[in-house]
């Protein structure tokens, strides 16, 4: 709940509607501001700041202190306003969906983050995830190898563990899981993993990843070509239920 934002809405007496209209947003998005300690846009964040006669960081400090790199807060922006997302990955699991030790093991792995550095990646991934418990959260399909369940990330209890938290969160409604069996040849997937997001007002962006930092696309001819690929590793995955019952058979594997 962000009370700052609530007392200033209460002291000059603006309601959401008027708000919103004043911001060029919809209600919706002022009530997420409100109720799900979601940061909005930049601009957005101005434009409300001055509607209220308040500086930004009393409104929303944890911008003035934002811990994930700065490379990557265009794509943060787009994932938390998401109405939809369609995750790809071929090597690790969807970030959304790990869980703390697995998260911290990926990240350590990775000779780019400074030793120093971990914990505020690993504290900016598990702050992220909280878009999927939220009120009217996005609805997220993923898209994972099996290669990627096979690895010992982390070591077995680690991999046990992910493993039995991937099945909780596929009882969410708003959850999908499936998984690019081993016996599949070569497929689209095997070119990388991306991400791609659709917005409220049903603008497309991708986000592609790689050993540096992620790139996000939003040109026409990108997203056509990101679609056509999320089609083909879609149509190479088992069914979630049948992708369910592999997660169950592979949780024992880890014991």
């Amino acid at each position: 709940m962000n009370d700052a934002l609530r007392v200033a809405l209460d002291e000059t007496g603006h309601t959401i509607e008027s708000l919103a209209e004043r911001v060029g947003v919809d209600r919706k998005t002022v009530a997420r501001w409100l109720n799900h300690d979601h940061i909005p846009h930049p601009r957005h964040r101005e434009a409300a700041a001055s509607a209220l006669r308040r500086p930004i960081g009393d409104i929303w400090p944890d911008t003035s202190r934002r811990r994930e790199p700065i490379w990557f807060r265009p794509w943060q922006e787009i994932e938390r306003d998401a109405i939809s997302l369609r995750s790809y990955q071929s090597v690790v699991l969807p970030g959304l969906l790990q869980t703390e030790a697995y998260a911290r093991a990926v990240l350590a792995g990775a000779d780019v983050i400074a030793r120093g550095d971990i914990e505020r990646h690993l504290a900016t991934r598990l702050a992220r995830q909280s878009i999927l418990t939220r009120d009217n959260p996005p609805h997220f399909t993923a898209v994972v190898d099996e290669a990627a369940l096979r690895r010992p990330v982390g070591g077995r209890a680690t991999m046990r563990a992910q493993i039995q938290a991937l099945l909780v969160a596929c009882e969410a409604p708003h959850v999908r899981v499936h998984i690019v069996p081993s016996s599949v040849g070569a497929y689209a997937g095997l070119n990388g993993p991306f991400v791609i997001a659709v917005g409220p007002e049903h603008r497309t962006a991708g986000y592609l990843d790689n050993q540096l930092q992620g790139n996000v696309v939003t040109g026409t001819d990108d997203i056509a070509a990101i679609l056509a690929a999320w089609e083909n590793v879609r149509g190479e995955a088992l069914s979630h239920w049948q992708s369910v019952d592999l997660l169950t058979e592979m949780a024992g594997t880890w014991n």
